[in-house]
């Protein structure tokens, strides 16, 4: 199933008997058919350790799966939409910034600490995106959210991309992310106070940034 964007905040998604999507709740704009909302109570397909995961570090964000047969438009406060198709590969999207995925994808939450280490888990704790990240496997589509829109950026290897933690929106791929510190720009022309920190992606895949700074 495909998402069709009807402009840069609002995607509509085509629902059949049989087949289902999650979305966060409240992302429902309107809807067409014969179609069900039900609020999913263990936070997608991750099962009972990733609801506990996420809830022990305040990082629950709550799903409804959609299902009947119809057309629902889904857009949440006033965000650019973007598509992202996956073709048996994963995505690593923080959950704030899911508006809504197929049901054909595995979901799954990853700890920050086990890509990348210990500075994983820094990453998490200095940049705000959480010590938890969701994973998406499989072949489906995925509609994220961002401020300003969103740019695809290749990763290849010995070609790694660095990346202002706070324009993160997620990555695909066999990728390894590492947080690194650097006096940048920011502190040449007087906005940084103290280190600036990089997000460092490398391995192959692609990196999604957003044209901002400002969390969801």
């Amino acid at each position: 199933m495909a998402f069709t964007k009807i402009n840069n905040k609002m995607v509509e998604a085509k629902i059949f008997p049989g087949q289902r999507v999650f979305s966060q709740r409240g992302a429902m704009l309107a809807y067409t058919g014969e179609v069900t909302f039900k609020p999913n109570v263990m936070g997608g397909q991750g099962g009972v350790m990733s609801m506990i995961g996420r809830r022990v570090a305040n990082e629950d964000t709550p799903l409804m799966t959609v299902e009947g047969q119809g057309s629902v438009m889904f857009g949440h406060g006033g965000h650019n939409v973007h598509v992202i198709d996956l073709a048996g590969d994963t995505l690593y999207v923080e959950a704030d910034r899911l508006l809504a995925f197929d049901g054909t994808l595995q979901q799954s939450t990853m700890f920050m600490g086990s890509q990348g280490g210990v500075m994983g888990m820094v990453r998490g704790q200095v940049t705000g995106q959480g010590l938890f990240t969701t994973k998406l496997d499989g072949q489906g589509s995925v509609a994220v959210m961002a401020h300003g829109g969103v740019i695809e950026l290749p990763i290849a290897p010995n070609q790694p991309v660095h990346v202002d933690p706070q324009a993160y929106v997620a990555h695909r791929g066999q990728v390894t992310n590492k947080l690194s510190t650097a006096l940048g720009w920011r502190d040449m022309i007087g906005r940084g106070s103290g280190e600036a920190f990089q997000l460092e992606l490398s391995g192959h895949g692609v990196v999604y940034v957003q044209a901002s700074e400002e969390k969801l």
